[in-house]
């Protein structure tokens, strides 16, 4: 119900963005804990929320990748726990240094096909 005087699929179209931000906005409070700025300082916690929009983008921009099908739906939540707080040993040798991740969230292949997508993204080529 509404006294907006607008064509009603105007604001069918309105409020569905609204219910959509709102849930942009619920999903970075639970995945990213944006809402906790404990630092003592103005400086700092403005600082600290904006490495929250940074870390919120990144995994957005992740959801947006080519990724694998059956990690394609994940929210970021789940992105946020199986692949980037996962333990992993980073062992060097004299030719390679190798990071030995546990798959426990994410099998071996899968990680590799993430990192391939990744790596398939490129920048526009520069107009000369």
């Amino acid at each position: 119900m509404t006294n907006l005087p607008m064509d009603p699929d105007w604001i069918f179209h309105f409020y569905n963005q609204r219910g959509t931000a709102e849930q942009h906005i619920k999903e970075g409070k639970q995945a990213i804990n944006w809402t906790r700025l404990s630092c003592k300082g103005m400086e700092q916690n403005e600082v600290r929320i904006q490495l929250h929009a940074l870390a919120y983008n990144l995994g957005v921009f992740l959801q947006g990748t080519d990724l694998p099908e059956e990690i394609a739906d994940w929210s970021l939540t789940s992105l946020q726990t199986r692949l980037i707080k996962i333990g992993a040993r980073v062992v060097r040798h004299a030719r390679a240094i190798t990071f030995q991740l546990a798959e426990v969230a994410v099998s071996g292949d899968l990680f590799t096909r993430i990192l391939a997508a990744i790596h398939r993204l490129r920048a526009p080529p520069v107009p000369g």
